[in-house]
């Protein structure tokens, strides 16, 4: 498949998280190409935690990246529900600006019964991360 061919599991993806109230909530969007993904989430008001510096929550931030990292596993595996949460790490690395955020996960092992995924916010350059997370999955073993 080359990353402009349609995925067969796009639409279960975009279903997940049309039936996340707290995807919906943020105005949380992914842009599928193949196996990769692009999340997007646009800039809000409500989604400011300083006024006075127009800085992002981080709660928003952290969120959107946990659903972008579960996105990603559920859009490259055969599973029949979004993944679990195991645990997640979150780094603040620069102050999310009153922008919209855009983010990529990449699994760095996936096993039988979990998946340890790796994904990086950024607003203007991709290079200068926002936040980062590493984050843990259960993706078997019921």
């Amino acid at each position: 498949m080359t990353p402009f061919e349609a995925n067969p599991r796009a639409a279960e993806v975009e279903a997940f998280l049309a039936r996340t109230p707290f995807a919906q909530k943020l105005g949380m969007r992914c842009d599928i190409r193949g196996d990769e993904m692009t999340a997007v989430l646009p800039f809000s008001k409500k989604l400011i935690g300083n006024f006075t510096i127009k800085a992002l929550h981080g709660g928003a931030i952290s969120s959107f990246l946990e659903l972008t990292a579960m996105a990603q596993v559920f859009l490259v595996t055969d599973l029949a529900r979004p993944p679990r949460p195991i645990n997640l790490t979150i780094d603040y690395l620069r102050q999310g600006h009153a922008k919209d955020l855009y983010a990529r996960a990449y699994i760095t092992k996936m096993g039988r019964r979990m998946a340890s995924v790796r994904a990086e916010a950024w607003q203007e350059e991709k290079s200068k991360p926002v936040t980062a997370l590493m984050a843990h999955f259960m993706v078997g073993g019921d």
